[in-house]
């Protein structure tokens, strides 16, 4: 059978250099997904019925036994044998194989969706687990910053320049980001076991995402193709099978031709003696079946015409859901995208600041106060940017589902 040809793109992934990795886990997910399998099974069953299609009306036979024999100058009629098969009207075969054909192209649509929006949904989901993964760093980094600043906060309390309280506050900030980390790691987990159930797999595997990302200077080049969308091409489809279903109406509204045989067995008159005494009757028979009462084929024609224009409405709503989906998830990603660049010079500008305090500390004055402000600063800005990559990557996901064949 001839099949939609959509392609499947490859959602965006970025030159990361882990592309690969995550394109791996979408082929592992569209193989092994319960429901896309589920799909992938309901095509199957979609293409059978092209098969099913092909089916004529059952043959009709017949017998009887006459009690009372009737009399014929050939002799008494002693049974009745017949056969009969009626035929639909020229081409409803082919017409019901064709509507069926367009029903499994339906479903084949479906599948793809389907297939699609999984794929849609790994790339956000490792994007997630990307950003909990990179937030643990930056806490980890921060940490060994302030354990750092912690040891200069010490030796300032031995020269008399610091007071025990600015270490106190240094390790309290310590504890406060270590609860942070572990935090994240129970979202990670949670997050993890998500990713995993897409993929159908035990929940507790590892998930290897990339260390590091970056957004591109430059954003991929947009070709609206929306109406290529295969959640508006399945509205295609599902017009082009009322198209079908209206041509069986109109067939099996047409006569049906019917062709059969009566044999009837005839015993010997006795005692005499002529050509044709005892001679079986064989009788051909051709017979039309004409639906008079067809306002059940007129009622049928205009429901088929009706849900043509419901299928068109549909496809014009949904073409707006998706439009205005698209024009959202480009405005974020370029929200995102300032937002990054915003973060990026606040945080040189957060890291100059945090050298003119160590070189304040190395002249003999250091304010362990304005060392937290900045270090929660920079913390703040890292974790922004973390933050902006993930929203980048997630909508640049779903802008490619939009446009992509």
């Amino acid at each position: 059978m001839k099949k939609v040809k959509i392609m499947i793109g490859i959602l965006f992934v970025s030159a990361l250099g882990n592309a690969q990795g995550l394109q791996s886990y979408i082929n592992e997910a569209q193989v092994n997904n319960s429901n896309i399998q589920a799909y992938e099974v309901r095509y199957n069953i979609a293409q059978e019925k092209v098969n099913e299609a092909n089916w004529l009306p059952n043959t009709e036979f017949g017998a009887g036994y006459f009690v009372s024999e009737p009399e014929t100058r050939t002799g008494a009629q002693v049974a009745r044998f017949s056969a009969k098969q009626m035929l639909p009207w020229f081409g409803t075969v082919s017409t019901r194989q064709k509507y069926a054909t367009a029903m499994a192209e339906t479903d084949y649509v479906d599948y793809v969706v389907a297939k699609r929006k999984l794929a849609l949904s790994v790339t956000q989901s490792y994007y997630k687990l990307y950003s909990l993964k990179a937030k643990q760093g930056v806490l980890d980094k921060n940490i060994q910053l302030l354990k750092t600043y912690e040891t200069l906060a010490l030796t300032s309390v031995e020269v008399g320049k610091a007071s025990a309280v600015d270490v106190l506050r240094l390790q309290i900030r310590q504890n406060e980001l270590q609860q942070q980390k572990e935090i994240l790691q129970e979202q990670f987990v949670a997050e993890q076991a998500n990713f995993n159930a897409l993929l159908n797999r035990d929940t507790g595997l590892a998930v290897e995402v990339v260390e590091a990302v970056n957004i591109p200077e430059n954003d991929p080049v947009i070709i609206d193709s929306l109406q290529l969308n295969p959640e508006l091409l399945r509205f295609d489809k599902m017009y082009e099978s009322v198209t079908q279903a209206e041509s069986v109406n109109q067939k099996e509204g047409a006569p049906m031709l019917g062709f059969g045989l009566d044999y009837v067995p005839v015993q010997e008159r006795p005692n005499m003696t002529f050509s044709d005494n005892g001679k079986d009757i064989v009788m051909p028979m051709v017979s039309l079946s004409i639906p008079i009462f067809n306002k059940r084929y007129d009622s049928r024609t205009k429901q088929n015409e009706l849900r043509k224009q419901e299928i068109e409405f549909q496809k014009q709503e949904r073409f707006n859901v998706l439009e205005s989906a698209l024009a959202k998830a480009i405005s974020i990603r370029n929200e995102a995208r300032i937002a990054f660049n915003t973060q990026a010079k606040n945080l040189r500008q957060a890291e100059d600041a945090e050298q003119i305090l160590i070189k304040n500390y190395e002249t003999g004055t250091i304010d362990f106060n304005d060392v937290l402000d900045i270090q929660e600063l920079q913390l703040k800005f890292q974790l922004n940017q973390i933050r902006s990559v993930q929203l980048y990557y997630m909508q640049s996901a779903l802008i490619n589902y939009l446009i992509n064949k």
